[in-house]
């Protein structure tokens, strides 16, 4: 697994030593020196066209971390956190990183991802600001055996979406599971069958909606701090 960009990066290096397979960078200063002296003989100096291609022209910052590949949880620990987020057809990395970035800031416990074949951990990494390494999406095509299982175990099942009930008035059990849908087709509608509410964000002027990732934002926290 490669991810480049200082940010990601020092993430890694700071937090995953056992897993670090070599550092590539383009010039000595990149690197603090605490982590020069940890890692020494793994680190490569190169120059900045290798880095781009390393990168395929992304934006590497000057660094880039060769590391083992990310182990998925087992579907098993979604059913043991009291936390959970399921993203429901989203595929635009950049919204999934900044979503588990805001996820794992604020105490979800496990994140799914339903309706996409794969996901790039690798671009899920960079776009979360590392966040992802710590809490790592699993992949399912169909969520609703997970879902029914889940309402077994207790969960609720709250969705976000532009017909609910305004956030400002809901209250979330301690077992609870945030929905959400993709941008331009929300949450599909045999998944929208097993909510148990569904709230929206009270706009103060009049405007269609927030970017993903920002109502991921406001849901979350109100999730974080609205348990009943």
């Amino acid at each position: 697994m490669i991810i480049y960009g200082k940010q990601v990066c020092l993430h890694a290096l700071k937090n995953y030593e056992n897993k670090i397979e070599k550092v590539y960078q383009t010039k000595l200063s990149i690197l603090p020196k605490e982590l020069l002296k940890k890692y020494g003989s793994k680190i490569k100096t190169i120059e900045n066209k290798w880095a781009q291609k390393m990168a395929k022209g992304g934006n590497h910052q000057g660094i880039i971390v060769e590391l083992e590949d990310i182990e998925v949880p087992d579907i098993s620990s979604v059913k043991k956190s009291n936390f959970i987020l399921l993203l429901d057809g989203l595929t635009d990395v950049g919204n999934i990183g900044a979503i588990i970035r805001t996820a794992y800031a604020l105490g979800v416990e496990a994140v799914v991802a339903s309706g996409v074949k794969q996901l790039n951990y690798e671009a899920i990494a960079r776009t979360s600001s590392g966040a992802s390494l710590d809490l790592i999406p699993i992949v399912l095509q169909n969520p609703l055996d997970l879902i029914n299982e889940l309402k077994q175990l207790e969960f609720k099942l709250y969705g976000a979406d532009l017909d609910g009930k305004p956030l400002s008035n809901a209250t979330f059990q301690e077992k609870r599971v945030l929905v959400l849908g993709s941008e331009d087709r929300g949450i599909s509608k045999r998944v929208k069958s097993k909510l148990d509410n569904v709230y929206k964000i009270e706009m103060a002027r009049e405007f269609d909606s927030l970017n993903v990732s920002a109502a991921a934002a406001i849901f979350i926290y109100r999730m974080s701090n609205g348990v009943n």
